[in-house]
């Protein structure tokens, strides 16, 4: 199925979906995949653990929360997708950052973990029929399909790559000494 197959976008995400081509989800699967490939690991290593202003996520940080969102929306997206009608609870991205390290973490280590949980949501997406897909379902109050999910998920990494494609690798640029 298609993004322009969410019969019902949700407010907040679609923020988030909208980032992705109208494509075969399988195949935004397989972009997104490509997108974690082409990363410039040399000039993001560069950048170490810098930010680029007070108080933002360094890569790795971001990377972390990917991997974390990326968990919590799948988790949606299975009850969903398997007609649990429950209303799932909403997460704070905020506590779940303060409460991770990656300093002890490489970024090729994050960007191994962040595949092997893409490859994963993958798959769980590959195992639904479009009645699944097309469920809605109840999380933080906002009705949503898997559907929706899963381009909630995609569109949420091309979100955080632009960021650090715009704030972080020019800081890769001036060097690490800067």
């Amino acid at each position: 199925m298609k993004k322009s197959d969410i019969q019902k976008p949700p407010c907040y995400f679609d923020r988030y979906i909208n980032l992705v081509a109208d494509i075969e989800l399988a195949d935004a699967f397989q972009q997104s995949h490509a997108q974690l490939d082409a990363l410039d690991l040399p000039a993001l290593q560069r950048i170490g653990d810098r930010v680029y202003a007070a108080g933002k996520w360094t890569i790795k940080d971001t990377l972390k929360h990917l991997i974390d969102t990326e968990h919590i929306l799948t988790y949606r997206a299975l009850r969903i997708g398997r007609n649990d009608k429950t209303n799932l609870p909403g997460f704070d991205e905020a506590l779940l950052a303060a409460h991770v390290s990656t300093k002890h973490r490489t970024l090729e280590s994050l960007i191994d973990e962040m595949k092997t949980v893409r490859r994963a949501t993958a798959l769980l997406f590959a195992s639904f029929d479009d009645e699944a897909l097309q469920r809605i379902g109840l999380a933080s109050e906002i009705q949503m399909s898997a559907l929706a999910f899963g381009f909630t998920i995609l569109g949420h990494q091309i979100h955080h790559l632009n960021i650090i494609a715009e704030k972080y690798v020019p800081l890769a640029e001036k060097g690490a000494g800067q």
